[in-house]
């Protein structure tokens, strides 16, 4: 079984990455980008059976800075 783990930034957290983007994008022309905000994709294969409570503490004890960042679990 697979997931996949999608990790954002929560709002009003600043995102020096994101700024970073979009001003290369800028740089590169494509004007029409009002902002960027990054984050990171995590895919997990997994034993069939995994809970869902076990990703759950997965992504709240390591794979997410909880204080700071959002996540959502998609299973494939």
């Amino acid at each position: 079984m697979k997931a996949r783990i999608f990790v954002t930034l929560k709002n009003g957290v600043l995102d020096p990455q994101g700024k970073a983007i979009h001003h290369a994008l800028e740089g590169l022309g494509f004007g029409g980008v009002n902002d960027v905000r990054a984050g990171k994709l995590i895919e997990l294969d997994l034993k069939d059976g995994t809970s869902d409570a076990d990703i759950e503490a997965m992504c709240t004890r390591l794979l997410a800075n909880t204080v700071i960042e959002n996540f959502r679990i998609e299973r494939l």
